[in-house]
């Protein structure tokens, strides 16, 4: 999300999660003021090696439930965030971690392993050429290898003309958390279309997530 009329328009969706970009050279990189949304939409930042700092100011200022990690950013890093979390204030004791992996149809998932103490959810997005946001799908097919009982995020360019596939991958025991929507249902970088959304959402509904 980027701009503040938007994202007032997206809230009345009530969607479970609301993402916001603080990775500079994205073309919705977000500075300015989130309006006040009902409590039951978390806040997500959205940022791609990015300092502890950094993440933490960031935090701090917008009042985010959970961090998004899209970068190259290691297991000691994501155990150090998780750790720094838990050490401040019961608030943000609750802030989650999702770590972002970028899948192809040669992604090896041994390297979740390490991963798995270190966030509370992992992100499968298609690996293109940016962090997020290419508007493409990656053969669902790879996700049958998938190891673990870590819940997940399933992203990488589901729009409308996806909802037949969406619905087949959740009749299967993989354990997604919630399917990601960004550039399908964009007007342009960060504007959301409202009615694709409130139809994809009705579409949801029918699938019971």
């Amino acid at each position: 999300m980027k701009y503040p009329d938007n994202i007032l328009e997206v809230c009345s969706l009530l969607p479970d999660y609301m993402g916001f970009i603080f990775w500079e050279k994205s073309a919705r990189y977000f500075d300015d003021v989130i309006p006040d949304l009902p409590k039951s939409i978390k806040k997500v930042g959205v940022f791609v090696n990015a300092t502890q700092e950094d993440i933490l100011e960031k935090i701090a200022k917008y009042d985010l439930q959970a961090v998004q990690l899209h970068g190259q950013e290691s297991v000691e890093f994501c155990l150090d965030l998780k750790q720094v979390l838990k050490e401040e204030n019961g608030k943000q004791a609750q802030i989650k971690i999702i770590k972002v992996f970028s899948v192809d149809d040669s992604f090896d998932f041994e390297v979740l392993k390490p991963f798995e103490t270190a966030c509370d959810y992992f992100l499968f997005d298609t690996k293109g050429k940016l962090p997020g946001g290419n508007g493409t799908t990656f053969d669902w097919k790879v996700l049958e290898k998938y190891p673990s009982n870590k819940p997940f995020f399933l992203s990488g360019g589901i729009g409308i003309d996806e909802m037949d596939a969406v619905n087949e991958i959740l009749k299967t025991n993989l354990p997604i958390y919630a399917i990601d929507v960004n550039s399908k249902f964009e007007i342009e970088p960060g504007l959301k279309n409202i009615e694709k959304l409130n139809s994809f959402k009705d579409n949801l509904k029918t699938l019971n997530l």
